[in-house]
């Protein structure tokens, strides 16, 4: 029985074989003097912008990166680079070659994703990324259980604040707190957050008694990022301060918990993990909350995967137990 691009043909000892039709014979693979390894290097070093960079991109060290830059330049007769002291210049070569490169990644990451989901061994590994407040506060539990039910499963936890592009592989399991709009994902939306405004016991007591929502206007505000962007929204809640109340800033989840904790002002925290897990307080008894979605993503094309689904299931079953997600709504 033949198939596409392949021909049966009768031997001489009456078995048949399988040989490639012309179609597959124009590949001239004398033309390809290159490692896709080097290609991989090239790529990197331009998406991070130094050699450091696409070192710890690519989990190697910069020599070997060095070397292999190198030999590509060597396989292809080109310069792709000049070299200075901290970061890599891309050369017009080096430019000219970039869109077929990033296609050849394409590639490679689809052939990725499609095999991955036509794999239904449970053993392997499965990478998930998470904010770093949630991978330390709500994960854990979550992929002890995994383990427990699945030893096979091995999991690859990659806290990051930044938004993983699931497409291009950078995890198999993202959890979000947007809905994501990419066509080929899949998302499934769990038990939402409900936040609201804590602080420690101790900055309670320094600041003195309060009964209303504007007597914290003198206190120290946490600001995640951009405290610009909650100026308006904890003015609108009664409380008027200005960029002046934010004193410190960060861009780490656990971090902020953490002043928070030491007495360093007043930040939106989760409840099951400010209450539940900190003891910290929030700063009135009828203070507003609000509820922050939160969405289990992975790509169509590997949530076919076996041990992928198996952990997609079990983590949408665990983050909507109220350990985590409190659905009390306040008003």
């Amino acid at each position: 029985m033949g198939r596409p691009g392949i021909s049966a043909i009768r031997n001489l000892n009456g078995i048949d074989d399988f040989r490639i039709t012309s179609i597959q014979k124009s590949m001239n693979w004398d033309a390809i003097s290159f490692d896709w390894n080097h290609i991989r290097a090239f790529l990197a070093v331009v998406e991070q912008g130094s050699l450091s960079g696409a070192a710890r991109a690519l989990q190697q060290t910069q020599p070997t990166l060095s070397r292999q830059i190198s030999a590509l330049e060597d396989a292809l007769d080109l310069t792709l680079f000049e070299r200075g002291p901290r970061v890599m210049q891309i050369t017009e070569a080096g430019t000219e070659l970039l869109a077929h490169v990033r296609h050849m990644a394409d590639a490679a990451t689809q052939i990725s994703r499609v095999a991955t989901g036509q794999s239904q061994t449970i053993e392997g590994t499965v990478r998930i990324t998470s904010s770093d407040a949630m991978a330390a506060y709500a994960l854990p539990r979550c992929l002890i259980s995994l383990r427990s039910a699945h030893p096979g499963i091995s999991v690859e936890l990659v806290p990051s604040n930044e938004m993983s592009d699931l497409t291009r592989r950078d995890a198999d399991i993202a959890i979000r707190h947007v809905r994501p709009e990419q066509p080929d994902l899949i998302a499934k939306r769990i038990a939402d957050i409900e936040i609201s405004l804590f602080a420690s016991q101790s900055y309670l007591d320094e600041l003195g008694p309060a009964t209303a929502l504007a007597h914290f206007a003198d206190a120290n505000f946490i600001g995640y990022q951009s405290p610009e962007r909650l100026v308006p929204q904890i003015a609108a809640m009664g409380i008027p301060v200005t960029k002046k109340n934010f004193g410190i800033t960060t861009s780490n989840g656990s971090t902020m918990y953490e002043l928070v904790r030491d007495g360093a002002g007043i930040a939106f925290l989760p409840t099951i993990v400010a209450e539940g897990r900190l003891g910290l307080r929030r700063i009135l008894p009828d203070a507003p909350a609000f509820s922050m979605q939160t969405w289990l993503v992975t790509h169509r094309e590997i949530q076919t995967s076996r041990r992928i689904r198996l952990t997609f299931d079990h983590l949408a079953r665990e983050l909507a137990k109220d350990r985590w997600a409190s659905l009390v709504a306040r008003s």
